[in-house]
């Protein structure tokens, strides 16, 4: 009998509610499908792009990296296994939304209505949440 009850037990504490995990992957595919167009974007040099980037004072190849670090961060948080790789791309994300943003800061270049500065920031807290609600076996 008390077997059957620390079964029980441990199958009550390895279960996540449902709500947690799907605000997990709402919240990680929005990010991972957010970051990927954007690095794309970068990579491809679409839209604006290159304005965006050149308006602020930095050299047009900073796009080549910039989105080739988005592309191999969203690969690292959406692929399974790979804890501390995960931890590393969810920081990497963090600190370039927030080093873009502080850039656009330090440009004046608020876009309108501070979109420029609002967006990165929103990626960054999408970052945030998406590496609060990860579940047990993509942590360290």
């Amino acid at each position: 009998m008390s077997t059957i009850m620390r079964n029980e037990k441990m199958a009550k504490v390895e279960s996540r509610p449902f709500g947690r995990v799907a605000a997990y992957w709402a919240v990680t595919i929005l990010l991972a499908f957010s970051i990927a167009l954007s690095g794309i974007g970068q990579l491809m040099r679409y839209g604006g792009n290159v304005d965006l980037v050149t308006d602020i004072g930095f050299p047009l190849y900073i796009t080549n990296i910039l989105g080739t670090w988005k592309l191999l961060g969203v690969i690292a948080i959406v692929m399974p296994g790979f804890p501390r790789l995960k931890e590393w791309a969810y920081s990497g994300i963090f600190f370039l939304m927030t080093g873009a943003a502080l850039s656009h800061v330090f440009a004046n270049d608020y876009g309108n209505y501070g979109f420029h500065i609002i967006l990165p920031l929103f990626y960054a807290a999408l970052s945030i949440a998406s590496w609060a609600l990860r579940p047990q076996s993509r942590k360290l």
